[in-house]
């Protein structure tokens, strides 16, 4: 089972998503409340089971309505993933994947551990 893992910044406090293994499946902005953090986690944990996947990377791909994944190439040419909220806000991204069938998979990650993933908070 996955686990949110909440970290402290040097300006404020954010979370990762990690998958059984430890590696970071998704991560947040950073917040400036351990509350505001705790909200963003059960937002992704609410909106990861609703959420379609909008594949942004084939031609006339089908726009979904929020919450979605967005999945897309960045700049540098790896795929990457955006979780939004229903009101369109980004509540989780990904790292940059290879190829688009690990991004995918790392949609699926997000789905399968988020909903009932604990929560464990790193020392300051």
């Amino acid at each position: 089972m996955g686990k949110f893992v909440i970290k402290h910044t040097k300006t404020g406090i954010k979370f990762d998503l990690k998958a059984t293994n430890g590696q970071v499946i998704a991560t947040s902005e950073v917040y400036n409340s351990k509350d505001a953090c705790l909200n963003g986690i059960e937002s992704v944990k609410k909106n990861s089971v609703a959420a379609e996947v909008e594949n942004q990377t084939v031609e006339n791909f089908e726009k979904q309505k929020h919450p979605k994944f967005q999945v897309f190439k960045d700049k540098a040419g790896e795929f990457r993933f955006n979780l939004t909220a229903k009101n369109g806000q980004i509540i989780a991204v990904s790292e940059g994947y290879t190829t688009i069938a690990n991004c995918l998979n790392g949609v699926e990650s997000v789905k399968s551990n988020a909903p009932d993933a604990p929560t464990e908070e790193l020392d300051k």
